[in-house]
């Protein structure tokens, strides 16, 4: 029984329109912990409106657990609007840094090559090491890491993934609910 639950997980992302006030951030992790599940990344952002953040959330789960964690994100004081999105209804990015040992020219040149194979770019040249930026989806980061591991890696630092719904239809739609959980928070 534990192998069918596990086999309909998938990576969802909650976009979470909030107020950007201190501590917002803290009070929607605490959600997630809470219940138990682990935030695989999470972003926090401006908007287009003044005022206001945007939170991208990714977590492995199950999608009844997605929508009730989406459900009571959606009750949080502050928070204003909440919208899921899965892999075929989103387009995702995430940047990534990786810094690699490139002791002598050839070396030098087959990173180059390969950062330009993966539209990056080169952000730091030192004798012994390049930095290459590369912004893309996760697996097209994961497998230039894994390319340039062959030369060694000294360090890497990545994003959290982005996320942004595909076609017209933005986070502002579809929030039906968000009149009727703003009638209770705002009463007191």
């Amino acid at each position: 029984m534990r192998k069918q639950w596990d086999m309909a997980k998938k990576l969802y992302t909650l976009c979470v329109l909030a107020d950007d006030t201190p501590g917002i951030l803290s009070q929607v992790a605490r959600l997630f912990s809470r219940k138990g599940y682990n935030i695989e990344s999470i972003v926090t952002g401006a908007t287009d409106r003044p005022h206001t953040a945007r939170l991208s959330i990714n977590i492995l789960a199950d999608e009844l657990v997605v929508n009730q964690l989406a459900t009571q994100c959606r009750r949080i004081l502050g928070v204003q609007a909440v919208k899921i999105l899965d892999e075929e209804t989103c387009v995702r990015r995430e940047i990534a840094l990786i810094k690699v040992r490139a002791a002598d020219h050839g070396s030098r040149d087959e990173i180059i090559q390969l950062t330009n194979i993966f539209r990056g770019h080169i952000m730091d040249v030192d004798r012994e090491s390049l930095t290459v930026w590369v912004f893309g989806t996760q697996s097209k980061n994961a497998a230039l890491i894994q390319m340039l591991e062959d030369f060694g890696i000294l360090e890497i630092a990545t994003t959290g993934t982005i996320a942004i719904e595909r076609g017209r239809s933005t986070i502002y739609d579809d929030n039906k609910l968000k009149e009727e959980y703003n009638y209770g928070k705002h009463v007191l």
